[in-house]
């Protein structure tokens, strides 16, 4: 699954992607005309896998992963902009919306708010415009079928949410109206996140001019949130582990805002993870929630889940606090599941099979 960053150049979005998958891109190329999007793997922090290495002492750890495409910024007025920025968004599953939240090289004051609702105007239009040629396909035969009957409901319905001001993901859609829908690639449907980049000092504060706006506006459209300070963020990043955690305990932080972020677009793209463990490995396993233990299986090996027999789980929490599978055990806590159990976030699990 792939998270799209998007914003206009001068946010910091290319900083953004830097700073979440390791890389280098120029930041100077965004606002130039580039046509293609950077790609690169976000590692999401886990603290429940520290946990599990001082425990386990594996050979090496490895955190779960997110896609994350940094799409060319967009100049305001920019002609060709809006419709190559709409192309690469229908590529992605979910979108992070990067916003000024400090006075550009000008000294112009930022509006996050403004930059939002210029976003989601973008995005709703587009969506608007596809429905409203949807509705005269299915209004403008001589016969209109049963088929076009039935859907016509649907489409006045997301039509009218879209006029209200409102996005496609707040609709009361059903199942089956959702996969009936899955071709259309609406943009409003794609879960999203508002990611405010401030100054360093406005981060500290904890407040920032707009600040009240901008949430009621998130909280609104169903939004996410997310604050953080992208050069405060590229200084940490320079820090070994000690010093970052020294650094953000002076400024009354727990986590990085990178670290934040990873963590809150794993959360919009509606992931969770099941955690594996031993002396080779320990691993979290991203998988989409309401994902069967079976299923679960196979993001390991196609054979696990071929040859699936159950699943031994324990939770993280009870692990952790006894210290070993077997003194969980001891204590009830390690349950045999079969293949429809549903997997929860945080279980640790270990599959039997026979292939």
């Amino acid at each position: 699954m792939d998270v799209g960053l998007v914003g206009l150049p001068g946010s910091g979005k290319t900083t953004v992607f830097n700073l979440l998958t390791g890389q280098a891109a120029a930041v100077a190329e965004f606002g130039g005309g580039r046509p293609e999007a950077h790609r690169g793997l976000a590692r999401v922090p886990d603290e429940r896998l520290e946990a599990l290495a001082a425990l386990y002492h594996p050979k090496k750890t490895t955190p779960a992963a997110i896609q994350v495409v940094d799409i060319p910024g967009r100049a305001p007025g920019e002609a060709e902009g809006p419709n190559r920025l709409l192309a690469d968004v229908r590529q992605v599953d979910a979108l992070a919306h990067i916003m000024r939240g400090f006075p550009n090289a000008l000294g112009e004051p930022a509006d996050p708010a403004a930059a939002a609702a210029d976003m989601e105007l973008e995005l709703a239009l587009a969506d608007l415009d596809l429905l409203e040629r949807r509705r005269e396909r299915l209004t403008s035969g001589k016969k209109v079928t049963a088929e076009a009957k039935a859907e016509l409901p649907l489409v006045e319905r997301l039509i009218r949410v879209l006029e209200d001001g409102g996005r496609l993901d707040q609709a009361d859609i059903t199942t089956e109206e959702a996969t009936g829908m899955r071709g259309y690639q609406f943009l409003t449907l794609k879960p999203m996140l508002w990611v405010v980049n401030l100054s360093d000092g406005d981060l500290q504060r904890r407040d920032w001019p707009g600040k009240d706006h901008v949430a009621t506006l998130a909280a609104a459209k169903g939004v996410g949130l997310v604050e953080m300070a992208g050069q405060f963020e590229w200084e940490l990043s320079a820090l070994d582990p000690v010093e970052q955690a020294l650094f953000l305990a002076d400024v009354g932080l727990k986590d990085s805002g990178i670290a934040r972020l990873a963590q809150a677009i794993y959360r919009q793209l509606g992931l969770i993870s099941f955690l594996t463990a031993g002396e080779d490995e320990v691993r979290a396993w991203p998988i989409p929630s309401g994902t069967t233990a079976k299923a679960a299986a196979g993001k390991i090996h196609s054979d696990i889940e071929r040859g699936f027999i159950r699943a031994e789980i324990v939770p993280f929490e009870a692990l952790a606090a006894h210290g070993s599978v077997v003194a969980a055990r001891e204590h009830g806590l390690v349950r045999m599941e079969g293949r429809d159990y549903v997997m929860g976030d945080g279980d640790v699990v270990n599959f039997r099979f026979n292939v």
